[in-house]
């Protein structure tokens, strides 16, 4: 009990809103949200004057809108923990 009120009192005196395990799993967050951004590049093609329907495959269209979602719920739980 008493190293938990000691670490709770060097957050407090430390000046910083967040402690570094909110930094750290900030930044998982962050790398999720960019995974899904990356996810939905490409299925283009390569010449303009073609259509190509690989854009519109559940990679592009359903998976990475969904990682990037939960990367932002993600974002907010590192914010609200203790």
């Amino acid at each position: 009990m008493a190293v938990k009120e000691n670490k709770q009192k060097e957050d407090q005196m430390s000046g910083f809103a967040l402690g570094k395990q909110n930094y750290i799993l900030m930044a998982i967050g962050f790398a999720i949200i960019v995974l899904g951004f990356v996810l939905m590049v490409g299925g283009g093609s390569d010449d303009p004057n073609v259509f190509d329907e690989s854009i519109y495959n559940f990679q592009h269209i359903t998976l990475a809108p969904m990682i990037v979602l939960v990367g932002f719920v993600f974002e907010v739980y590192a914010i609200m923990k203790k």
